[in-house]
């Protein structure tokens, strides 16, 4: 997973706003104690990262893979 791609299933799920709050406030036990921010500065895996979030905030397991993207047409 990129971080981008963390970013985005962020937002998609808590908001563009409070998912900044979120990330940088709540501590994530699973990746080190540490927010979601400084555990991807400290370069843990935003897979890992995104996870340690939606068992945190108990998200549901068919919301982890985010909204379903329309295909690009070439």
């Amino acid at each position: 997973m990129r971080l981008s791609d963390f970013w985005r299933l962020m937002d998609d799920e808590f908001g563009a706003g409070y998912s900044r709050t979120l990330a940088s406030s709540l501590v994530l036990s699973a990746v080190g104690g540490v927010s979601a921010q400084e555990a991807l500065v400290k370069g843990v895996p935003p897979r890992d990262v995104w996870l340690a979030v939606c068992e945190m905030q108990d998200v549901p397991p068919e919301r982890r893979l985010g909204r379903d993207q329309p295909v690009k047409e070439r």
